[in-house]
């Protein structure tokens, strides 16, 4: 799953897509580094990337790779277990393939919540010395499209609208 960036270069909106097109574009452009802030748009949180280029990739080395697992323990009721093991390939794997499915069903409709407070800490960094942020916030956290819109009326449109979109399935 990759995630989508946006760059804003001061109160302007540059570039929005996947770490590759976001660095081709800001390449592409001639944009120097200390005049730019990248977003995360599923969690409003500023991000760092590096802009030399695309990371190369090392050879593997021989064997199993390794796969990140963590051991924890995972409490099920009896008939979980039965059915879990008259499974293909065991617990541990349908486990991952019911995590996996369940988190690209969340990824397609975001919830609420996250919608707000990925609005909320992007206009924290570009609108939070503005004035109406802090109305903006309060009607965000209320729903309130209207009073958002209101309150953020003044502010430049780049931050205006992304701010928004961030915040659409919370209105919705």
């Amino acid at each position: 799953m990759t995630r989508t960036l946006t760059a804003f270069a001061g109160d302007l909106w540059i570039a929005t897509g996947d770490e590759e097109e976001v660095r081709a574009t800001l390449h592409a452009m001639g944009t120097e580094a200390q005049s730019l802030l990248l977003f995360d748009d599923s969690t409003g949180r500023q991000v760092d990337i590096d802009l030399r280029g695309p990371v190369p990739q090392l050879p593997r080395g021989r064997g199993r790779p390794r796969l990140g697992v963590q051991a924890r323990e995972v409490t099920l009721l009896p008939r979980h277990w039965d059915w879990l093991a008259t499974q293909p390939g065991g617990a541990s794997v349908t486990l991952r393939r019911l995590v996996e499915a369940a988190r690209k069903d969340a990824g397609a409709k975001p919830s609420p919540r996250a919608a707000m407070d990925a609005a909320y800490h992007f206009l924290t960094v570009m609108a939070g010395d503005r004035a109406g942020y802090e109305e903006a916030i309060r009607a965000l956290y209320a729903k309130d499209r209207a009073g958002f819109e209101s309150a953020s009326a003044d502010w430049p449109r780049a931050i205006r609208d992304h701010g928004a979109a961030l915040a659409e399935a919370a209105f919705g």
